[in-house]
């Protein structure tokens, strides 16, 4: 499964919040974390970003929305390692 990861340009863009807001949003639980790209390189999975888009267009609270980062942040720890296997990693 191919998966695209944002840079800091395209979060912003795609949600509509500022660099700071961004961050803001992270620390209060409302946003998941950036994951590591490289020593100074980081970047957000284009699901979660679409996931956290939704669920605000669709009005849930921030109770709701803290629930949905741990659930996110959760699913990045589980890999598929047979598909890994096959594509040669």
């Amino acid at each position: 499964m191919l998966q695209t990861i944002f840079r800091l340009p395209s979060v912003k863009t795609e949600s509509g919040y500022s660099r700071s807001t961004i961050y803001l949003r992270i620390a209060q639980g409302l946003w998941t974390k950036q994951v590591s790209l490289g020593p100074r390189c980081v970047g957000w999975p284009a699901h979660e970003v679409a996931a956290l888009n939704a669920a605000r267009i669709a009005g849930k609270t921030d109770v709701e929305i803290r629930s949905l980062v741990v659930t996110l942040e959760a699913a990045r720890k589980i890999v598929d390692e047979p598909s890994l296997l096959k594509g040669g990693a």
